[in-house]
């Protein structure tokens, strides 16, 4: 009788347990789907919890920003229709582009901390006593305002806070930019009031992490109709990066 190959065979092996598995892989089949859901859920929840832990107040609070904001957005394309519009029809459109380029102009020097801002936002007052508050969680709020809307952000009236900003401590002192912080940190953010508020007091947040057992210190956050925000950086020339 001639041989099978040996390829053949593992192969025929392999076809004869998938169309008739064994009953110690069924069980290994089954403990790897009900892990995969336990894993699904987990997720799920644990995206959801920061919602759930709210107030109906401030759900409401959050959906009423959440509409101004898109509310602001549909404005903004709007007026980017029209101006696409008047560009097209040929009238008067070399006014319409140098007034659309000094307006992305304004916005690029916001966004790059190269010129002073003004609007609504808050204000967090952070006082650490005990020197515990450590770099990753003045990283943390700082990323969390950005994930909030934050536009324009700045610390003690002197440290304007943009993408290349970096935290460290030296000696134990907290230190933004080269800038040494006290032990009371006041940080400015322009943006949705509402919005922002309710992001430090999110369960796990600045707020609840500040005042834990971790820091121990205390933070005030206070939503303010006009903030002026002064401070800014000097642009720096790119060493590696060039226009593609």
């Amino acid at each position: 009788m001639p041989e099978v190959p040996p390829e053949t065979s593992v192969w025929q092996r392999i076809a004869r347990d998938i169309v008739r598995p064994s009953r110690s892989q069924l069980v290994v089949a089954l403990i790897l789907l009900l892990s995969g859901l336990a894993v699904t859920m987990q997720l799920a929840g644990n995206r959801d919890q920061r919602y759930t832990t709210l107030r109906q107040d401030e759900l409401v609070a959050m959906l009423d920003d959440v509409t101004a904001e898109s509310r602001r957005l549909e404005s903004e394309v709007a007026e980017l229709e029209r101006t696409r519009q008047r560009l097209q029809s040929g009238a008067d459109a070399s006014a319409v582009a140098r007034n659309e380029a000094l307006r992305r102009l304004d916005a690029l020097e916001l966004l790059g901390g190269t010129a002073p801002a003004t609007g609504p936002g808050i204000r967090v007052t952070i006082t650490d006593r005990q020197g515990k508050l450590t770099p990753d969680i003045l990283l943390n709020t700082i990323e969390e305002l950005r994930d909030a809307g934050a536009e324009v952000m700045e610390i003690d009236d002197r440290i304007r806070l943009v993408t290349t900003s970096w935290v460290t401590s030296a000696d134990g002192v907290l230190t933004v930019d080269g800038t040494r912080l006290g032990g009371t940190i006041t940080i400015e953010a322009i943006g949705a009031p509402g919005t922002l508020a309710e992001a430090t007091r999110f369960r796990g947040g600045l707020v609840s992490t500040i005042e834990g057992e971790r820091v121990g210190g205390t933070a005030r956050v206070v939503e303010v109709d006009d903030l002026r925000i002064d401070s800014v950086v000097t642009p720096q020339e790119p060493r590696f990066a060039r226009p593609a």
